[in-house]
């Protein structure tokens, strides 16, 4: 099952949701603005991260600038509780299932999350759109 943590206002994650539906894959919604994170939901976005912190908090929202703090020189365990309690610093959206990750909204990536016999179908169809 695909886990999708938004933020009201974003644009991307509207897009998210907007593909995933139209794809007619089931997920479940997390908003940041509504709904607490727990420090277990974090360090699995984590541990599936190729560049670790950077790859999921935004250093230029305002709410990262608001704590006044460099993210990158804290622990992990400390950059866990920050984001606990200032979940709107993560990026958004984050989908997220057993094995991918994909932080932001890119048509190509989250391809990824198709079944493996759609998405040949789709990357072919968008190999065919591209060589026209």
């Amino acid at each position: 099952m695909i886990k999708i943590y938004t933020v009201s206002s974003c644009t991307s994650c509207k897009k998210a949701k907007n593909w995933l539906n139209a794809h007619q894959l089931t997920y479940n919604e997390h908003n940041l603005g509504k709904e607490a994170i727990t420090k277990e939901e974090i360090l699995d976005i984590l541990m599936k991260t190729e560049n670790g912190v950077a790859s999921i908090v935004s250093s230029k929202n305002r709410y990262a600038k608001s704590l006044d703090c460099d993210i990158e020189e804290l622990s992990v365990s400390e950059v866990i509780d920050i984001i606990t309690a200032n979940p709107r610093i993560l990026k958004s959206p984050i989908l997220i299932d057993e094995k991918r990750l994909q932080v932001g909204y890119k048509e190509d990536d989250i391809r990824a999350f198709l079944p493996r016999a759609v998405r040949n179908v789709e990357n072919a169809q968008a190999r065919m759109r591209a060589a026209l």
